[in-house]
Order: C-alpha cells, then structure tokens, then sequence
C-alpha cells in the first residue's frame, strides 16, 4: 500500500476557495483504480498540539499501488484541478510513504 501526505498552503484566505475545488474532485478521485483513501483535514480546535495554521490543509491518501497513484496524478481531472488551483496555492508538499 501506498500512502500519500500532501500539506498544501493557499495565500492567505484562499484555503476555503481551494477545499471547494477540492471537495467537488472527491469524487472523481474516489472512482479511481485503486483509491482506499482521499480526503482532506484541518487542524483541531483545542489542546497543545502543533497547528499547520489557517492558510494549510493537509490531503491523506492510500493507494493500492504505485501505479495506481501515477495514474492519479496523471487523470485529467487531476490537471483540471491542479490548473484550477494554481493562483490560490502558496506552497505545497508531497510525501509519498510505504508501510515500514
């Protein structure tokens, strides 16, 4: 299995504008070959812990294999949405993981 941890910054005050577009590629994403798992997260209210902060969401995913993430991040709607977005991001980080 295949995890994948992207931390994705938006100028400031677009994260909201970015989750939409994100959000309405759920989907399509889902449907995917070999998807477990997509979604995004925020921070926690409350507690001592470490925040990204208001502008950083953070994606988890699992994929079944290698492949069936290379023919993720190659999907058209992946491109449209990476074009959708490429005003409102301001950094972005992609680790890609396997089980130890």
């Amino acid at each position: 299995m295949i995890h994948v941890i992207a931390i994705i910054t938006a100028k400031p005050g677009k994260r909201d504008e970015i989750l939409k577009n994100f959000k309405a590629n759920v989907p399509a994403v889902h449907a995917e070959k070999g998807c477990i798992e997509y979604g995004a997260t925020v921070d926690t209210d409350g507690g001592p812990f470490a925040k990204f902060g208001a502008d950083t969401f953070v994606v988890i995913e699992k994929w079944d294999t290698m492949d069936d993430l290379k023919a993720h991040g190659a999907s058209a709607h992946m491109k449209a949405y990476g074009e959708k977005n490429k005003d409102l991001v301001a950094t972005r980080a992609v680790h890609v993981l396997q089980n130890a």
